[in-house]
C-alpha cells in the first residue's frame, strides 16, 4: 500500500518515499485510530497526513520518553531544541538531513502550509517539560491551541474543502481539541504516572478532587465518586467540543470526508467507553471495541465509494472542486527532494 500512496502522490525521489514510510510505520504504530481513519483519505493524499502526524508523534515522544525514564527534562529539552532546529531549516530549506522532517517540509510546501501552526506546536511540546496542571480551562485551552488545534488547521490543505478555508479553520481546530480532550480523559492514570494532569484544576475542584486524591485511587485501587463525577464532567465538556467541531464536516472535500467522519465517530466512541467502564479511567484504559471500530471502517469504505461513485457522475458545469485538496505545485520534483 505504502508505495501505490507515493506513486499517486508522485513522489518519486527515492529519499523521500523512505522519508514518507518511515512517517507512515510510526502511524501504524502509535496512532491506531488515526492510522485506520487515514486508510479512508484518497490514496495521493495519504503521505501528507502520514507526515503531518509522523513528525507530531516523533516530538511527542521526545517529551514522553517512556522507553528512557531516567532521561532529564534538561536532555529532552536539548532533543528538542535540536527538532526545532532541523525544523526551521527545512521549512525554510525545503530539505533535511533527518527523514521526518524531510517528508514534513516536503509536505508543508506541497500544500502551502502556514509555518506558524509548527511553531505553535513545538511551544506547546516545550511547555509539556515543565507544566504538569492548569488551573483552568482557558489555561488548558492556551496549551491545547498548539498541542492539537493546530493539528486540524495543518490538516486543512490536504482535506480540502468546498467553503473558504477561513470558514472551515475554526471547526477544525475545535475537532483537533476535542480529539485532545478525548486522550486527556481516557489517559488520565497514564498522566498521573507521568507527573501530569491535564483536567483542569477549577474543574476537579468543583468535586472536590485534587492532586492528592488522585494519586491517592490511583494507587490504592479504591474508587471514589467524587472522581467519578469529575470525569463524568470533562467528558461532558469534551462532547461540547464535539458538537462545536461537528458543523466541519459538511465543509470539508466530500472524498476527504468519510476519513475525518471516520475519526470523529472512533473518538467520540472512546468516551463512549469511559461512560460503559464506569469513568474508570485512573484504573485502566478504555478502548473502543473491535466489532465497532470494523463497523465504523465499512462505513467509511461505503462512503469513500459513494463520494467517488458522485465526483465521477459530476457533469461539466457544475462547481469546481474542493478549495485547496491539491498541492500548491506539483509533486513530482518539488521542493527540493534531494538529501541534503
Amino acid at each position: 500500500m505504502t508505495e501505490r500512496e507515493l506513486d499517486a502522490a508522485g513522489i518519486a525521489d527515492p529519499c523521500l518515499r523512505a522519508a514518507y514510510a518511515g512517517c507512515r510505520r510510526l502511524n501504524a504504530r502509535h496512532g491506531k485510530t488515526y492510522f485506520l481513519a487515514t486508510r479512508l483519505m484518497p490514496v495521493e493524499r495519504r503521505p501528507a497526513v502520514h507526515a503531518l502526524y509522523g513528525f507530531a508523534r516523533w516530538a511527542d515522544d521526545i517529551v514522553d520518553d517512556l522507553k528512557h525514564p531516567a532521561t532529564t527534562t534538561a536532555e529532552r529539552a536539548g532533543q528538542l531544541d535540536a527538532l526545532q532546529a532541523r525544523l526551521a531549516d527545512g521549512l525554510r530549506s525545503g530539505r533535511s538531513r533527518e527523514p521526518v522532517v524531510r517528508a514534513l517540509a516536503h509536505t508543508a510546501a506541497s500544500y502551502g502550509i502556514d509555518h506558524r501552526l509548527f511553531t505553535a506546536f513545538m511551544a506547546s511540546m516545550r511547555s509539556d517539560l515543565t507544566v504538569t496542571d492548569y488551573a483552568t480551562y482557558d489555561d488548558l485551552y492556551r496549551y491545547m491551541y498548539g498541542s492539537a488545534a493546530v493539528i486540524g488547521l495543518q490538516m486543512l490543505p490536504v482535506l480540502g474543502t468546498v467553503v473558504p478555508r477561513e470558514e472551515a479553520a475554526p471547526p477544525a481546530a475545535a475537532l483537533g481539541v476535542a480529539f485532545q480532550l478525548t486522550n486527556f480523559v481516557r489517559d488520565v492514570g497514564e498522566d498521573l504516572d507521568r507527573g501530569r494532569i491535564y483536567l483542569p484544576a477549577d474543574l476537579l475542584a468543583a468535586h472536590g478532587v485534587d492532586r492528592e486524591l488522585l494519586k491517592w485511587s490511583r494507587t490504592t485501587g479504591a474508587h471514589d465518586p467524587r472522581i467519578t463525577a469529575a470525569v463524568k464532567a470533562a467528558v461532558a465538556l469534551t462532547r461540547g467540543v464535539y458538537r462545536q467541531a461537528a458543523p466541519g464536516l459538511a465543509m470539508l472535500d466530500p472524498l476527504s470526508r468519510p476519513c475525518i467522519r471516520a475519526a470523529f465517530v472512533l473518538y467520540g466512541g472512546i468516551l463512549d467507553a469511559v461512560a460503559d467502564d464506569g469513568y474508570a479511567v485512573l484504573h485502566r484504559r478504555a478502548v473502543v471495541p473491535r466489532r465497532r471500530r470494523a463497523a465504523v471502517a465499512v462505513d467509511g469504505l461505503v462512503r469513500v465509494a459513494a463520494a467517488r461513485t458522485r465526483a465521477a457522475a459530476r457533469v461539466p458545469g457544475t462547481p469546481a472542486g474542493p478549495i485547496g485538496a491539491r498541492p500548491a505545485r506539483a509533486r513530482r520534483g518539488a521542493v527540493h527532494e534531494e538529501v541534503a
